[in-house]
């Protein structure tokens, strides 16, 4: 069995690999297919997004594909960034992005702080039916950025019961509880099925 990955990115592809090849689920990149159409991000919600970018790639090359998208929802601030976790600054990159959000957050106390990363994982088969998993991890945005690892949010995102910010976690301590890590767990135990059902 096939499945095509919607992302360019290569550690997402070696965490999925990692998980689907044991199921004998081979994963190509849409890219190595030859699809290399930009796909406008333009749902108001997570799951829209991954959708539209899942199943344009799955209707192009009549393959299995599977696409997620993911970011940061703050209480205090309505739920954004959300869908616009990733250009929440307009440009700058990750830096930027945790400075404005740090200012937004400014003099607000710990517990009006509260915050969680959202991912939903979807695979949209040519026929057009879909799976969907979905992870969350809930925290608080710290006070200050702190720690080196990850990327995103991480270094802004504090777990309350830890008192560490994601940053400060092992790769193998933020797999095991990030909200990608739950939703590729869901997606892995029910796609062998969905993909054999086509």
């Amino acid at each position: 069995m096939r499945l095509v990955l919607a992302s360019t990115n290569p550690g997402k592809r070696r965490e999925i690999e990692a998980l689907l090849n044991p199921l004998g689920i081979e994963v190509a990149t849409a890219a190595e297919l030859g699809f290399g159409e930009e796909i406008a991000e333009t749902g108001a919600t997570f799951a829209e997004n991954a959708q539209l970018k899942a199943c344009a790639v799955a209707r192009a090359l009549n393959l299995p594909a599977l696409a997620d998208d993911s970011g940061l929802t703050v209480q205090a601030l309505g739920g954004a960034p959300g869908v616009f976790s990733a250009r929440y600054a307009g440009g700058g990159g990750d830096a930027a992005n945790n400075a404005k959000l740090l200012s937004e957050m400014a003099g607000l106390p710990l517990e009006k702080r509260g915050a969680a990363f959202v991912c939903v994982m979807l695979c949209c088969r040519p026929d057009g039916l879909m799976l969907v998993t979905q992870g969350r991890l809930e925290g608080r945005i710290a006070l200050a950025a702190d720690g080196e690892g990850g990327f995103g949010y991480d270094p802004v995102f504090e777990l309350p019961d830890q008192g560490l910010t994601v940053a400060r976690l092992s790769t193998g301590q933020k797999n095991a509880i990030s909200h990608r890590g739950q939703a590729l767990r869901d997606m892995v135990a029910q796609i062998g099925e969905f993909l054999r059902e086509a």
